[in-house]
């Protein structure tokens, strides 16, 4: 005979593992949102010079996990850091097949527009933004890109541009033709790069090639394998595992930062790695 003991915890353990679903589904993917905070010392970076950076990653903006009140919350959110400069790392679109309204690359790219910084908005491509757009290879750039530079925000496609004290690069994805095979192309980006250089990646598999002379490489993609326990995650998209999948590393005198992003691909939950503004604080 079972024990009421034992139908008593089976009865328990079901309904906490319902509620741990129901909050990964409906609670930190749709309505958390963090402020993930790093302070990050570069080697040879400068003596006086503090630059606060604000990183937003993986929108997969679209309706109801993540419409355009919420692209606007998160927005006012990275407003609010007063950051010196804000980058947007790429993956805009709908990853997900529970996703039942697409919204408009325009009205995407004219919401992330009131985004705000001392020395200018960036944004690379991640490789959702190439999956989606099949002329993307023959016109160098996906349409997010295209819709993002109309609403006067810097799209850097294996390019750099100077930020105030700072040049920033940026470059294509590294999995623009599927998973490892890349638009990405490193030393054009950081070709007449000069003085501090932060560098823009989405994938953060091109960690090992970014030479030592870059300041910080930012990337996204991971999602912080979206679902994390015990500062593990059991699915990491990456070739590294969880070497790589989220917040600071540092490695080889060089420092690499991965945000958890904001959206969901895959199934639409989070667990464990909420939807994060991410904010670096760079300093000697």
């Amino acid at each position: 005979m079972i024990g009421r003991r034992v139908v008593l915890g089976g009865a328990a353990a079901i309904g906490a593992a319902g509620l741990a679903a129901g909050y990964a589904a409906l609670i930190e993917p749709m309505h958390r949102l963090s402020v993930l905070r790093h302070s990050v010392r570069p080697s040879g970076w400068p003596q006086g010079l503090t630059l606060r950076v604000a990183a937003l990653s993986d929108l997969h903006a679209g309706a109801p996990l993540l419409d355009e009140a919420r692209i606007e919350a998160i927005v006012a959110a990275a407003n609010a850091l007063e950051p010196d400069v804000t980058v947007l790392l790429g993956d805009y679109g709908p990853a997900s097949r529970f996703v039942s309204r697409v919204l408009p690359h325009a009205d995407v790219a004219r919401r992330l527009a009131a985004l705000r910084a001392r020395h200018g908005v960036f944004a690379i491509s991640g490789n959702h933004d190439w999956w989606e757009d099949v002329a993307a290879r023959r016109t160098g750039m996906p349409a997010i890109g295209r819709a993002l530079e109309a609403a006067g925000i810097a799209m850097l496609g294996n390019a750099s541009l100077r930020a105030g004290p700072v040049t920033v690069a940026g470059v294509h994805s590294t999995w623009a033709f599927g998973a490892g095979v890349g638009a990405h192309d490193l030393d054009a980006a950081l070709s007449g790069a000069s003085g501090p250089v932060l560098l823009l990646a989405h994938e953060p598999d091109l960690f090992p090639e970014v030479p030592r002379g870059v300041a910080l490489t930012l990337s996204g993609h991971t999602h912080g394998g979206q679902l994390r326990l015990l500062g593990w995650s059991p699915v990491v998209p990456s070739r590294f595992g969880n070497r790589y999948a989220w917040g600071h590393v540092a490695e080889s005198g060089r420092d690499l930062v991965v945000s958890g992003g904001l959206g969901t691909a895959r199934g639409p939950v989070r667990f464990g790695v909420p939807p994060e503004v991410t904010l670096v604080t760079l300093s000697a």
